[in-house]
């Protein structure tokens, strides 16, 4: 006698991430120095002697797709300095999936509801008194994998 059993396997849709937005601190004066802070929502403040000029703020924001409630594991780094020609500014970040306001902290896992995450990144710069002017940048870099 014999019988036969079916085989199958299903292949989901592969994770994703996406630059949906760029972390901008706007433009500020450095006066006698202090520090600028963008929160995982975006709202900026400053300490010190820093004078908030113009530009809207915002928090970085990364969209990830895949297989709806699937887990997923989250990696976010960035350059320890943003940098411009003859200057550096040394810049931590936070990060969360809330845009919930965090100004410490990151982010190490998630879930997609409905095949969707985004993970938003704030971040602080400390400025010194004789900081030199410019537009400074750097690189923050997200990666994901399904757990």
């Amino acid at each position: 006698a014999s019988t036969t059993a079916s085989s199958t396997g299903t292949v989901v849709a592969p994770i994703a991430i996406a630059n949906a937005g760029n972390l901008v601190f706007g433009s500020f004066a450095a006066s006698t120095g202090g520090s600028i802070t963008v929160s995982t929502s975006g709202a900026r403040t400053v300490g010190g002697a820093v004078v908030g000029m113009s530009g809207v703020p915002s928090a970085a924001r990364f969209n990830v797709t895949g297989e709806t409630g699937a887990a997923f594991s989250i990696s976010v780094t960035a350059d320890t300095d943003l940098t411009t020609t003859g200057g550096t500014m040394p810049f931590s970040f936070a990060a969360d999936l809330t845009a919930g306001g965090a100004v410490t902290g990151t982010v190490t896992s998630g879930t997609l509801t409905a095949g969707a995450q985004s993970i938003y990144v704030g971040g602080t710069l400390t400025v010194a008194g004789a900081q030199v002017p410019g537009l400074y940048s750097g690189v923050i870099t997200a990666t994901v994998e399904y757990n």
